[in-house]
């Protein structure tokens, strides 16, 4: 009896299933090997693009015939320019892919092997279990989001040099701000898929399909993306998060404007909020059976 008094007090929850094993895990899957190559791919397959179409104008001439001068159209006038050609590109969707991929595949992968009571049985308790996942998830998702501007930073500039940012909108930004502005785009574009994170995780705790998760939050996020673009909605579409995703642009302006990205902050994270705690408390009365 003494020894099973003395084990329970040396008990402690918060050393079981401790972060740097569940990261080591998720680590050597294969998924996240892949995932990573894909978006350091990337950058390097635009450059072969805009170097096989000739558009290496830095934006000269390439507003498509309309006198307009986009984003892309100036991609390849610096590093930076690329960079942000780059986050413009995949944050509507190719970011949403791992985002879902690595929330996602958390608890429905356990249970899909049959490993998931097995680890409760440790014994690990279930919101220890949830947290240590989601934390790993979300440390993932976001080196995937740094990984991308990164190497596109350092391609880019290897390609076109380094310099002040180009703003399609006319005027430039010195190439010294260029690092601190894309650095906060890359924070609002992880915090903006914070709905598609409490999404795929939210379904990871009710089925033991990981890719139904994975699928689920990507069909949600592209729902929410079409009901965007209703423009009947009117001022509705201001609740939905996809109305803010690109609020980011207004960081990549001379005069750096923060409505938008505080509006899209506070719609995004209230969606999350919600979606995790309904993951935790779900799981916490759900029968593990698998």
């Amino acid at each position: 009896m003494s020894a099973v008094t003395e084990v329970a007090a040396g008990y402690r929850a918060s050393r079981t299933l401790p972060l740097r094993v569940e990261a080591l895990r998720q680590w050597r899957r294969r998924r996240t090997l892949v995932m990573g190559g894909v978006l350091a791919a990337l950058p390097f397959v635009m450059i072969i693009a805009f170097a096989v179409g000739g558009g290496q104008d830095g934006g000269r001439g390439g507003a498509g015939g309309n006198g307009r001068v986009t984003l892309i159209d100036t991609a390849t006038a610096s590093g930076a320019n690329f960079a942000a050609t780059c986050l413009f590109v995949s944050a509507g969707f190719l970011l949403v892919v791992p985002v879902a991929l690595f929330c996602g595949d958390t608890v429905a992968s356990e249970a899909s092997w049959s490993s998931l009571r097995y680890l409760l049985a440790a014994p690990v308790p279930r919101a220890r279990l949830l947290w240590s996942k989601l934390v790993v998830a979300l440390g993932f998702s976001l080196a995937a989001m740094v990984l991308l501007p990164v190497v596109a930073l350092a391609a880019g500039t290897a390609a076109y040099g380094w310099g002040p940012l180009k703003l399609p909108t006319g005027g430039s930004l010195a190439a010294a701000d260029t690092v601190p502005r894309l650095a906060l785009v890359v924070a609002y574009v992880f915090v903006s898929q914070l709905v598609t994170a409490g999404l795929a995780f939210w379904l990871s705790t009710r089925t033991d399909a990981p890719l139904g998760a994975v699928g689920g939050a990507v069909g949600l996020t592209i729902v929410g993306n079409v009901l965007d673009a209703v423009t009947a909605l009117g001022s509705w579409r201001e609740f939905l998060p996809a109305h803010w995703q690109f609020a980011w642009a207004d960081a990549l302006q001379p005069q750096l404007e923060w409505d938008g990205m505080i509006k899209g902050t506070a719609v995004s994270a209230s969606y999350a909020l919600v979606l995790f705690a309904l993951a935790f408390r779900g799981f916490s009365r759900k029968d593990i059976v698998s």
